[in-house]
């Protein structure tokens, strides 16, 4: 698939993200408003960061589409984080209201000895309703997001099924509650949910800082690593230094790559297309490869698998696996220990 097709894809598909959660705010708040429950509150103002963070997104989608400049060499991407960090925040304030609404509403209720809610049977139907259509867009965006390396749509999709588990949570306890009248259980779960909803914008900071401080991504490495390692031919003597940068869907990828020294340019260039293929072959278009070539020394001949070499210095010991440790964190020397 083209890039520009699976923007278009992103795009609309963070369009109908956006359009579906108005429509469950307005639902949600409605349905507040009949049954009077502290945890569909909570419900209700969580769907307001689902609006503002589903637009936010939508922008980032935009922005990180647009082609690379004089001024942005390595694209738009980061846009992305900054997209999830704003949402981070918007989540975690969102997080602090429901608890302060929980805490002053049950205050109030306790000084007048009576809490009261309406019409549970309502509420509960709703409240599953849009869970189960949030659980089924959520899925579709995690798929999308993962097939096509954007963050803003994982973070989405991710977000909407958290969403849906805490509203199954709140509707678990609606039942509970319309079972026994057990009226505490209300302000309870909503107190349960609020805390759900501030770990989820620490952990959504957490991962915008990482993003934004280009934090190694040891999930990635372990993949490009293990698909380099089968891949590699007898000239690939070694591999170190691998680094991944994510620029939003986009990845700039470097390492040092020690070829024979006896290689002119065109053999060393040769060999960097191939690498190159190879790493697109498993990430697509959107990865762009910086090798630099290092000359193979007499300390090398110890793990070069290339028995045809003529300019051997030293018999050959043992293959090196290039595991994520060998190529990303040791220097060269160290593997001849």
């Amino acid at each position: 698939m083209k890039s520009l097709e699976k923007v278009k894809i992103n795009f609309i598909l963070q369009k109908i993200i956006c359009f579906v959660s108005i429509i469950f705010f307005i639902v949600k708040w409605k349905t507040w408003n009949i049954t009077s429950s502290l945890s569909i509150f909570s419900d209700a103002i969580e769907s307001v960061i689902n609006i503002i963070s589903g637009f936010i997104g939508l922008l980032s989608i935009y922005i990180s589409s647009l082609p690379k400049d004089r001024n942005h060499p390595y694209g738009h991407g980061k846009i992305e984080f900054i997209s999830t960090a704003i949402e981070g925040c918007l989540i975690f304030i969102a997080g602090i209201t429901i608890f302060a609404n929980t805490f002053v509403r049950t205050q109030y209720h306790m000084h007048h000895d009576k809490i009261l809610l309406y019409k549970l049977n309502y509420g509960i139907l709703l409240m599953s309703i849009t869970a189960v259509i949030n659980y089924f867009l959520g899925f579709i965006a995690c798929k999308i997001g993962n097939k096509n390396g954007t963050l803003v749509l994982i973070a989405s999709g991710k977000h909407l099924k958290i969403d849906t588990y805490s509203t199954f949570v709140i509707v678990l306890g609606l039942i509970i509650l319309n079972k026994t009248k057990c009226i505490w259980i209300d302000p309870i779960i909503s107190s349960v949910f609020s805390t759900v909803v501030l770990y989820t914008g620490i952990k959504l900071l957490q991962n915008s800082a990482a993003g934004i401080m280009d934090a190694s991504d040891k999930k990635l490495l372990q993949i490009l690593s293990s698909y380099i390692n089968q891949k590699r031919n007898i000239y690939w003597i070694d591999l170190h230094h691998l680094k991944i940068i994510k620029y939003g869907s986009a990845l700039h990828v470097d390492c040092h790559l020690t070829l024979p020294w006896f290689f002119n340019i065109k053999e060393s260039n040769k060999e960097i297309e191939k690498l190159s293929k190879i790493t697109k072959n498993k990430f697509g278009d959107r990865v762009e490869l910086s090798v630099h070539v290092d000359a193979c020394c007499k300390y090398h001949c110890s793990y070069c698998s290339n028995i045809l070499c003529s300019v051997r210095k030293n018999i050959f010991k043992k293959k090196i696996l290039w595991t994520l440790d060998e190529i990303s964190y040791k220097v060269p020397y160290e593997k001849n220990k």
